[in-house]
């Protein structure tokens, strides 16, 4: 039985892969503290509450036909140590696997990649620019390296970022969009920050 912490279960969403109906499940636990984040219940590694893996995996069981497949997202993912197990007992089920993560552990990512039919990547800011916003030391050249390998693996992946005006303004945002062009990235998609569901009660709109 996979050792994995989830803290939310999304039973239908539209959004969290594009052009694909599927289940969200949200890990618990996060490396990072990004001032934006609108899970921040999920920060913390342990939390009360979280659901148990064989009542999720029943759900799923009784979904077989209806969805497209099952999105494992967060808090980060990649954290918890049981995920790989997790991922296949999904694919066992029939559905396909789908991750969103910002990439904090590169080992770890590449151990699930043969696993995930698609990837949701999460790009802060600027490589060297990232401590801003996580307020993790290092941040930058391990969401790089996770990127680089995501993009040798050949994996289906959509490269997004949330643009808080008040942590990325225009200079940064072209800085960014260079660095990921010249690492190969070729679909980058710009997200609306809200403050809805946040630690911080400011409205921030996505500017330009």
């Amino acid at each position: 039985m996979a050792e994995i912490r989830i803290g939310g279960l999304q039973r239908l969403s539209s959004c969290d892969w594009p052009g694909e109906l599927v289940a969200t499940l949200f890990l618990q636990g996060c490396p990072w503290d990004c001032p934006y984040c609108h899970n921040p219940h999920l920060i913390p590694p342990e939390a009360e509450g979280t659901l148990d893996w064989q009542e999720v995996l029943g759900f799923l069981a009784g979904r077989r036909g209806l969805l497209d497949g099952v999105v494992f997202s967060g808090g980060e993912p990649t954290l918890q140590r049981g995920l790989p197990e997790a991922l296949r007992a999904v694919r066992a089920l029939g559905f396909r696997t789908g991750l969103h993560t910002a990439g904090p552990y590169p080992a770890r990512l590449a151990a699930v990649l043969p696993l995930c039919d698609w990837v949701g990547f999460d790009v802060k800011a600027p490589f060297s620019g990232y401590r801003r916003v996580t307020g993790a030391a290092g941040s930058g050249d391990r969401a790089r390296e996770s990127l680089r390998l995501l993009l040798a693996s050949g994996t289906a992946h959509q490269v997004r970022t949330t643009v808080d005006p008040t942590l990325i303004d225009g200079a940064a945002l072209a800085r960014m969009g260079a660095e990921l062009a010249a690492l190969g990235v070729a679909d980058h998609v710009l997200q609306t920050c809200r403050s809805t569901g946040t630690r911080t009660s400011r409205p921030v709109h996505l500017q330009g």
